[in-house]
């Protein structure tokens, strides 16, 4: 069943989540060129490894067995571990970045998260993480729609969330659709997203038409913009950078 909690090259109906994930690791990662790279949650692994292709070190974590495992066999240039994200299994200031995209929203103790990146960063390290805008995802609820998700913020919490647990904040960004997939938006009654979850949920057929748009979505057709280029509670997903002091 399509959710989006876990996305997997390769496959259409997955596209869409797919290439809007995938936009945030290749626009971030070259802030972890030749640096040692913890990923905190790393699902399928594509990600930490797209990173590996710059980083000095990538350390893949991730609750889930099977899901390092799978890292293991697949991604060889990644050190996939199991471990949990409230209780990182590293030594103090072991890394220079952590990475962790959609993830948060999922952890019941964001705040005992936020303490372990800064524990295991080296000063001056950075934490860079996305998950998705409760304004937009969760538009006027307190608990998210999503019963995978635990609790979302949006980006004046997830900046409070940074700040208390000692962090500075760098930036903070959204990710937008871009021109085409505004078009497709208006193909599917106004929303592309709203279009796919309708098909999910009912268990039904895909059109034709709609199963085109989504698999030829590219990490391209998402833009990631500044609050200085468009307003950030507009966005789809938040990306935060913050360093460690």
């Amino acid at each position: 069943m399509l959710t989006g909690e876990r996305t997997i090259p390769g496959l259409d109906i997955e596209n869409y989540w797919f290439r809007r994930h995938e936009v945030v690791y290749e626009q971030l990662a070259p802030r972890c060129t030749r640096r040692e790279v913890l990923e905190a949650g790393c699902g399928e692994g594509y990600g930490a490894d797209l990173i590996a292709r710059l980083a000095k070190r990538v350390i893949g974590l991730d609750y889930d067995d099977a899901a390092v495992a799978h890292v293991t066999a697949r991604y060889p240039r990644v050190e996939a571990v199991q471990g949990n994200l409230a209780e990182l299994p590293l030594p103090d200031a072991a890394v220079d970045v952590v990475v962790n995209f959609q993830v948060i929203e999922h952890l019941w103790d964001q705040a005992q998260f936020i303490a372990e990146c800064a524990r295991v960063l080296r000063p001056g390290g950075l934490l860079m993480i996305s998950t998705p805008n409760r304004i937009t995802f969760s538009p006027g609820r307190d608990t998210p729609i999503n019963p995978f998700h635990t609790r979302e913020l949006n980006a004046a919490e997830l900046t409070e969330l940074l700040v208390d647990g000692g962090f500075v904040m760098d930036g903070m960004f959204g990710v937008f659709h871009g021109p085409a997939l505004q078009q497709m938006d208006a193909r599917h009654g106004g929303s592309i997203i709203d279009a796919q979850i309708e098909r999910a949920v009912a268990a039904a057929p895909w059109p034709a038409g709609l199963l085109a748009d989504v698999a030829s979505v590219t990490s391209a057709d998402f833009d990631i913009l500044s609050a200085t280029e468009r307003e950030i509670d507009d966005s789809l997903d938040l990306v935060a950078i913050a360093v460690r002091p």
